[in-house]
Parts: C-alpha cells; structure tokens; sequence
C-alpha cells in the first residue's frame, strides 16, 4: 500500500481515538460550577517614547532659563529694597496715627480747663457822609462804624495783629474800607472801637442810585460789613500760629447822614485756623 501523503506545513493527522469527558458527568452533577477566577489586572504599560523619571525634592532645582537670567536676576534685587519700603511706610503711617492720637487727647484736655468761648462782636453806631445823590457824578462815601468787641473768656487773651480788613457794601457794591487798630484784648473784657471808613471814585449805576433814593424815602438803607482780623490767642504765656476772625454784620440805618440810627442789625462770625 502506499503512504499518505500530508502538507508539510500541517501536522499529520493522528488517526487514533481519544475519549473525551462526557459533558454530565456524575462529578457535574455533584458540585456546581464555579466562576472561573478574574484575571489578574495588569499594569497599562506607558505609551511608547514616555518616560518617568523621579527625582527626590531636594534635587530639584529652579534655575530660570537663560534668555530670562538677568530679568530674573533684575527682579530679585528689588525685593528687598520694596521690603523695606513697606516697612519704612508703615512706620511712618503708624508714627502719624499716634501723632493725631496725642494731638487730639491734648485738644480735649486744653477744652476741659480752659473751656473756650468765641469771642461776640456787633455794631453799636454808624455815622455817614459823602453821599449826593442828586448829582450822577462818583461818590466818596465815608462811614465811621463803632464796634464793640466781647471776649468772654476767663484764661484766654486776644492779640489783634496787622492786615486786618473791614469793608461795606451796598447790593455787593463796596463803598468804602478800612482796618482794626491793632490791641490785645485780655480775658472776660469788652472793647469798643470805632473804624474809619473811606471810599473814592465810586460809581453806581441807576438802578443802585434809584435804590438809594427809595431807602432814603423809606428809611431802610441796607448795608453789610464785612471784617477780617488776624489775631493770635493767648493761653497764660503761650501764643498760637495766627487765625483769622471773619465777622459779617446786616447793619440798616434809616438815613445817609452823621446822625443816622440803626433800624437793625445782625452779626454772624467764623473762623479760619490756618
């Protein structure tokens, strides 16, 4: 007989017969099936051309890259000079604060013992000339103002200095000027003194001099005084930095000559600490 021939690639079929397990077997029947056991996860390996490197943290070193070097270099220079400026300035905004503190608890304690008082001012008399208004020429008013002065303080003097200012007006046209004699007034006293005020070369225009005429008619002439003093306080021995009085006065008088009287009068005072 001749051989049978089988591809070289192919095992050679086995022509002998093995028994296979029967799919119930007794030991099937016995026990049940049990789940086969999972797999054992595996590691997803990195993708190719990645690498882990790990390096303790103290081996880490921050080193900037050289196109940035002297900017980086530029920058940590100036930390410690802004450092110290913040300090510096928040020295100085302390020192302030401090400052305001202690000027203000002086402030209250001056006030307790001394109590304060501003000083009261008014117009006790008027005296008027210089006014024709029958003729349209300029006018040369003159008026002489008698002001008293109140200092009702029982420990604080007033020194009246230079470069005072007193002024009227007539509908905020000025009339005349003048100045305070310079005096130093001492506590709890009462001073009266008298201003003479001069004007020249002062136009009015028709409706002012109509309004002059009428008051005259009326007897109600309007006019406010405007007085500005620099003084200094006086405090036992101790002067303060020169202030500034501003006293505005609504005087009416019920003619235009020497002997006009007051019809009213009304005072309001400020000052201006520096």
């Amino acid at each position: 007989m001749a051989d049978r021939v089988h591809p070289r690639d192919s095992p050679p079929s086995s022509t002998e017969f093995k028994p296979t397990t029967p799919l119930f077997s007794p030991d099937h029947l016995q026990s049940p099936m049990k789940p086969p056991a999972p797999a054992p996860e595996k590691p997803v390996p990195p993708p190719r051309e990645t690498y882990v490197i790990q390096i303790p943290k103290d081996q880490v070193y921050r080193v900037p890259p050289p196109e940035n070097a002297k900017r980086y270099a530029k920058l940590s220079g100036k930390k410690p000079r802004r450092s110290a400026c913040c300090c510096c300035f928040c020295w100085f905004l302390g020192l302030l604060v401090a400052l305001i503190l202690l000027a203000c608890i002086a402030a209250g304690v001056l006030y307790l013992v001394f109590r304060p008082e501003a000083p009261k001012y008014s117009v006790d008399s008027v005296s008027i000339k210089g006014f024709n208004l029958s003729s349209s020429d300029p006018l040369s008013p003159e008026f002489d103002v008698t002001v008293k002065a109140d200092n009702p303080n029982d420990k604080i003097g007033i020194d009246y200095r230079t470069g005072s200012s007193v002024n009227v007006y007539y509908n905020d046209v000025r009339l005349c000027n003048g100045k305070l004699p310079v005096f130093y007034q001492p506590s709890n006293n009462v001073t009266v003194f008298v201003m003479a005020l001069k004007g020249s070369g002062i136009e009015l225009t028709s409706a002012a001099r109509k309004a002059l005429v009428n008051g005259v008619n009326k007897a109600n002439l309007p006019f406010n005084l405007k007085l500005r003093a620099p003084v200094k306080i006086k405090v036992g021995s101790v002067k303060t930095w020169t202030i500034t009085i501003k006293v505005n006065c609504d005087v009416t008088v019920d003619k235009l000559t020497a002997n006009a009287k007051i019809v009213s009068k009304a005072c309001d005072y400020g000052v201006d600490l520096w």
